[in-house]
């Protein structure tokens, strides 16, 4: 038999590799993920470097200040935050912040909510509206997102979006990087620079 003849019989037969190829339509691949310790499973994927993101932990609404406050001052960040119009976080005490809803091109921090986080991947699911805007999450040097721990999810298609549908969603999985400037590593080209998630445990 040709080379020929044997590539075009290989073409015509069954490949060897089929079963294999079946076997992912029937139960795709995906990372394993404990559901009984999401939350851990989706800090240490915020930690991977392809994520790259910092976090931290707070027992409720009313510690939200108290960790931003602690994540500012150790990145050498004045108590100046962008803050959405949401209501839940009006009964904060924000006092010794100065706070503002609208983000300049050059803003220090922006504090976002999350509606879904994916432990597979560390993926945050964001949503626009009135009390969501999305331009100031895209503007600031420092991407502060509050995620509650309800909200994780094990896997992407475990995350359904009930409920009123806002305009437009859309996903963040760490902070953007390029390498097309000289080759060289840029973190943030696209966006924040930082990404720092704070966990709602209650």
């Amino acid at each position: 038999m040709s080379a020929r003849d044997a590539i075009l019989a290989r073409l015509k037969g069954p490949s060897p590799d089929q079963a294999e190829a079946d076997a992912l339509l029937v139960a795709p691949e995906r990372p394993a993920v404990n559901e009984a310790t999401l939350e851990a499973e989706f800090l240490a994927r915020l930690a991977l470097p392809s994520v790259n993101a910092s976090q931290d932990v707070v027992g409720s609404m009313a510690d939200l200040p108290t960790a931003i406050a602690r994540y500012l001052a150790g990145q050498g960040e004045a108590l100046t935050l962008c803050l959405p119009p949401d209501p839940r976080l009006t009964a904060c005490d924000w006092g010794g912040f100065t706070l503002h809803d609208s983000a300049a091109p050059d803003e220090a921090a922006v504090l976002a909510i999350a509606r879904r986080g994916i432990a597979e991947t560390g993926s945050l699911i964001f949503e626009t509206g009135p009390t969501a805007p999305m331009l100031p999450n895209f503007l600031a040097l420092h991407h502060i997102v509050l995620l509650a721990v309800r909200d994780i999810a094990p896997h992407l298609e475990n995350a359904p979006l009930t409920g009123p549908q806002p305009r437009a969603h859309y996903w963040v999985t760490g902070v953007s990087g390029t390498t097309d400037i000289e080759g060289a590593y840029v973190r943030g080209a696209h966006g924040p620079r930082f990404l720092h998630v704070i966990l709602l445990r209650n």
